[in-house]
């Protein structure tokens, strides 16, 4: 799996798709605007109801709960993290990513555009909330 990199600053949870789906975040945004799913739209990154649509969409099958992050070990082998976990105005806000686990190596997938490499495995500087398992 491969990083994509989010083309607006508050794209992260269609770059996420993106990558989850193996399409470009030019694609992933494409279907998205379709569904009537908007990076400025808040309830992208506030809720997952439109992350879980879009992957419906491409045919990415995921759990239907949200469960607590214990550790890095105890996750699947895929699965959507919520990091930057905060509440703003009684609302919760989070940044979408991917964490894949293959041969042998974990990663996330970071879709921000600013960072130095988006594949990161500097897993103590990130704070996961909750996850999504991918089920495929």
């Amino acid at each position: 799996m491969e990083p994509v990199i989010q083309e607006e600053i508050s794209g992260c949870g269609i770059a996420a798709s993106a990558v989850l789906a193996g399409v470009s975040y030019a694609q992933a945004r494409r279907k998205a605007n379709a569904l009537g799913i908007h990076a400025k739209d808040e309830t992208l990154w506030s809720e997952t109801g439109h992350v879980r649509r879009l992957l419906r969409e491409f045919g990415v099958s995921v759990s239907s709960e949200e469960t607590p992050f214990e550790s890095w070990a105890r996750l699947p082998d895929q699965a959507l993290l919520a990091i930057k976990w905060r509440m703003e105005k009684g609302k919760p806000f989070w940044h979408w990513v991917v964490f894949v686990r293959e041969g042998g190596d974990e990663m996330v997938l970071d879709s921000k555009k600013a960072l130095k490499s988006n594949v990161r495995r500097d897993f103590g500087r990130m704070k996961p909330m909750w996850y999504i398992e991918v089920t495929r």
